[in-house]
Protein backbone atom coordinates (compact mmCIF):
# COMPACT_ATOMS: atom_id res chain seq x y z
CA UNK A 1 0.00 0.00 0.00
CA UNK A 2 1.58 3.74 -0.71
CA UNK A 3 2.64 5.76 2.17
CA UNK A 4 -0.53 8.25 1.18
CA UNK A 5 -3.23 5.49 1.38
CA UNK A 6 -1.67 3.67 5.04
CA UNK A 7 -4.79 3.43 7.35
CA UNK A 8 -4.35 5.36 10.38
CA UNK A 9 -3.21 3.57 13.65
CA UNK A 10 -4.33 4.60 17.38
CA UNK A 11 -1.45 6.86 19.13
CA UNK A 12 0.06 7.57 15.73
CA UNK A 13 1.19 11.37 14.33
CA UNK A 14 0.55 12.20 10.76
CA UNK A 15 0.28 14.63 8.59
CA UNK A 16 -2.96 15.08 6.93
CA UNK A 17 -3.35 17.18 3.50
CA UNK A 18 -5.29 17.29 0.40
CA UNK A 19 -5.98 20.03 -2.61
CA UNK A 20 -8.77 20.08 -5.21
CA UNK A 21 -9.48 17.95 -7.72
CA UNK A 22 -7.28 19.45 -10.94
CA UNK A 23 -5.65 21.72 -7.82
CA UNK A 24 -9.03 23.98 -8.01
CA UNK A 25 -10.74 26.19 -5.29
CA UNK A 26 -11.95 24.21 -1.87
CA UNK A 27 -12.67 27.14 -0.26
CA UNK A 28 -14.79 29.76 -2.45
CA UNK A 29 -15.43 32.44 0.37
CA UNK A 30 -15.25 32.66 4.24
CA UNK A 31 -18.11 31.09 5.36
CA UNK A 32 -16.44 27.92 3.86
CA UNK A 33 -13.45 28.31 6.15
CA UNK A 34 -15.62 28.36 8.97
CA UNK A 35 -17.88 25.69 7.77
CA UNK A 36 -14.90 23.35 6.95
CA UNK A 37 -13.54 23.74 10.86
CA UNK A 38 -16.90 23.12 12.39
CA UNK A 39 -17.60 20.53 10.20
CA UNK A 40 -14.54 18.88 11.10
CA UNK A 41 -14.98 19.03 14.50
CA UNK A 42 -18.17 17.57 14.09
CA UNK A 43 -17.01 14.50 12.29
CA UNK A 44 -13.21 13.43 13.91
CA UNK A 45 -12.64 15.32 17.02
CA UNK A 46 -13.74 12.04 18.52
CA UNK A 47 -11.18 10.23 16.37
CA UNK A 48 -8.44 12.46 16.81
CA UNK A 49 -6.09 15.64 18.47
CA UNK A 50 -5.02 18.14 16.12
CA UNK A 51 -2.02 19.91 16.68
CA UNK A 52 -1.37 22.65 14.29
CA UNK A 53 -3.89 23.43 10.35
CA UNK A 54 -4.13 25.72 8.12
CA UNK A 55 -6.58 26.07 4.98
CA UNK A 56 -5.64 27.38 1.91
CA UNK A 57 -8.00 28.45 -1.15
CA UNK A 58 -6.99 25.46 -2.87
CA UNK A 59 -5.69 22.91 -0.25
CA UNK A 60 -5.15 21.65 3.68
CA UNK A 61 -2.56 20.60 6.43
CA UNK A 62 -3.22 18.75 9.27
CA UNK A 63 -1.14 17.70 11.97
CA UNK A 64 -3.40 15.24 14.01
CA UNK A 65 -2.59 12.22 16.52
CA UNK A 66 -4.83 8.93 16.42
CA UNK A 67 -6.58 8.47 19.72
CA UNK A 68 -6.05 5.14 21.44
CA UNK A 69 -8.93 2.65 20.93
CA UNK A 70 -9.66 2.63 24.65
CA UNK A 71 -10.75 6.49 24.36
CA UNK A 72 -12.64 6.14 21.45
CA UNK A 73 -14.75 3.12 22.99
CA UNK A 74 -16.00 5.36 25.56
CA UNK A 75 -17.87 6.67 22.69
CA UNK A 76 -20.96 4.80 21.56
CA UNK A 77 -21.50 6.61 18.56
CA UNK A 78 -17.77 5.95 16.88
CA UNK A 79 -18.39 2.43 14.79
CA UNK A 80 -15.80 3.30 12.05
CA UNK A 81 -11.99 3.77 11.73
CA UNK A 82 -10.46 6.91 11.37
CA UNK A 83 -10.03 6.96 7.54
CA UNK A 84 -13.42 6.21 7.34
CA UNK A 85 -14.44 9.06 9.06
CA UNK A 86 -12.10 11.54 7.55
CA UNK A 87 -13.53 10.20 4.28
CA UNK A 88 -16.90 10.85 5.78
CA UNK A 89 -16.28 14.27 6.45
CA UNK A 90 -14.66 14.85 3.28
CA UNK A 91 -18.00 14.00 1.29
CA UNK A 92 -20.22 15.78 3.54
CA UNK A 93 -18.07 19.18 3.13
CA UNK A 94 -17.67 18.13 -0.93
CA UNK A 95 -21.78 17.82 -0.79
CA UNK A 96 -22.49 21.17 1.00
CA UNK A 97 -19.97 23.13 -1.61
CA UNK A 98 -20.83 21.30 -4.60
CA UNK A 99 -24.11 22.37 -3.86
CA UNK A 100 -23.49 26.36 -2.62
CA UNK A 101 -21.17 26.28 -6.09
CA UNK A 102 -23.85 24.59 -8.48
CA UNK A 103 -21.28 22.15 -8.74
CA UNK A 104 -20.85 17.99 -9.31
CA UNK A 105 -18.42 15.87 -9.06
CA UNK A 106 -15.06 15.16 -6.65
CA UNK A 107 -14.13 18.65 -4.79
CA UNK A 108 -10.93 16.97 -3.33
CA UNK A 109 -8.28 14.14 -4.99
CA UNK A 110 -8.84 10.98 -3.98
CA UNK A 111 -7.34 9.73 -1.40
CA UNK A 112 -6.67 12.15 1.01
CA UNK A 113 -2.78 11.89 1.52
CA UNK A 114 -1.27 11.13 4.95
CA UNK A 115 2.50 10.60 6.18
CA UNK A 116 3.02 8.95 9.15
CA UNK A 117 5.08 11.35 11.70
CA UNK A 118 7.80 8.99 12.80
CA UNK A 119 10.81 11.64 14.29
CA UNK A 120 10.64 15.12 16.85
CA UNK A 121 12.42 16.78 14.23
CA UNK A 122 9.35 15.91 11.79
CA UNK A 123 6.84 17.03 14.07
CA UNK A 124 9.02 20.42 14.93
CA UNK A 125 9.63 21.10 11.19
CA UNK A 126 5.92 20.23 10.73
CA UNK A 127 4.39 22.55 13.10
CA UNK A 128 6.38 25.09 11.21
CA UNK A 129 5.58 24.71 7.60
CA UNK A 130 1.79 24.37 7.99
CA UNK A 131 2.24 27.77 9.60
CA UNK A 132 4.32 29.18 7.08
CA UNK A 133 2.30 27.23 4.11
CA UNK A 134 0.18 30.76 3.47
CA UNK A 135 3.45 32.93 2.91
CA UNK A 136 5.31 30.14 1.05
CA UNK A 137 2.46 29.87 -1.59
CA UNK A 138 2.33 33.63 -2.01
CA UNK A 139 -0.96 34.52 -0.49
CA UNK A 140 0.57 37.00 1.99
CA UNK A 141 3.93 38.16 2.66
CA UNK A 142 3.60 37.48 6.75
CA UNK A 143 2.04 34.00 7.34
CA UNK A 144 1.51 35.46 11.24
CA UNK A 145 -1.11 37.78 9.72
CA UNK A 146 -3.19 34.61 8.00
CA UNK A 147 -6.43 34.08 9.30
CA UNK A 148 -7.62 30.32 9.00
CA UNK A 149 -3.99 28.85 10.35
CA UNK A 150 -3.54 27.30 13.96
CA UNK A 151 -0.79 29.90 14.87
CA UNK A 152 -2.66 32.45 16.24
CA UNK A 153 -4.81 30.11 17.48
CA UNK A 154 -2.11 28.47 19.42
CA UNK A 155 -0.93 31.93 20.79
CA UNK A 156 -4.41 32.82 21.78
CA UNK A 157 -6.49 31.91 25.39
CA UNK A 158 -9.79 31.82 23.66
CA UNK A 159 -11.19 28.11 24.30
CA UNK A 160 -10.33 25.84 21.16
CA UNK A 161 -10.36 21.98 20.68
CA UNK A 162 -6.61 22.82 18.82
CA UNK A 163 -3.82 20.69 21.51
CA UNK A 164 -2.23 23.89 22.13
CA UNK A 165 -0.41 23.54 25.22
CA UNK A 166 0.98 20.59 24.00
CA UNK A 167 1.95 22.36 20.98
CA UNK A 168 4.04 25.12 23.34
CA UNK A 169 4.82 22.04 25.55
CA UNK A 170 6.75 20.99 22.62
CA UNK A 171 8.70 23.56 21.82
CA UNK A 172 8.71 24.44 25.57
CA UNK A 173 7.23 27.76 26.02
CA UNK A 174 5.39 30.71 23.44
CA UNK A 175 8.49 32.42 23.41
CA UNK A 176 10.34 29.85 21.73
CA UNK A 177 7.49 28.94 19.37
CA UNK A 178 7.08 32.37 18.07
CA UNK A 179 11.25 32.55 17.68
CA UNK A 180 10.93 29.04 16.15
CA UNK A 181 8.46 29.92 13.94
CA UNK A 182 10.81 33.63 12.45
CA UNK A 183 13.44 31.02 11.63
CA UNK A 184 13.70 30.20 7.49
CA UNK A 185 13.34 26.48 6.58
CA UNK A 186 15.04 25.13 4.08
CA UNK A 187 13.90 23.75 0.20
CA UNK A 188 14.84 20.18 0.92
CA UNK A 189 12.70 20.08 4.49
CA UNK A 190 9.95 21.77 2.67
CA UNK A 191 10.40 18.76 -0.28
CA UNK A 192 9.16 16.12 2.20
CA UNK A 193 5.96 18.25 3.17
CA UNK A 194 4.83 19.01 -0.31
CA UNK A 195 2.53 17.20 -1.96
CA UNK A 196 4.87 15.90 -5.22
Amino acid sequence: MKKHQLELEEGKYYHIFNRGNNSDKIFFNELNYIFFLNRYNEYLSDYVETFAYCLLPNHFHLLIRVKEKALLLQKAKLLEKPSQAFHRFFTSYSKATNKQQSRHGSLFENPFKRIEIYTNEYFTNLVFYIHANPQLHGYVNDFRAYKWSSYNSILSDKPSNLQRQAVIEWFDNKENFIFFHKKKISFELIKQFSFD
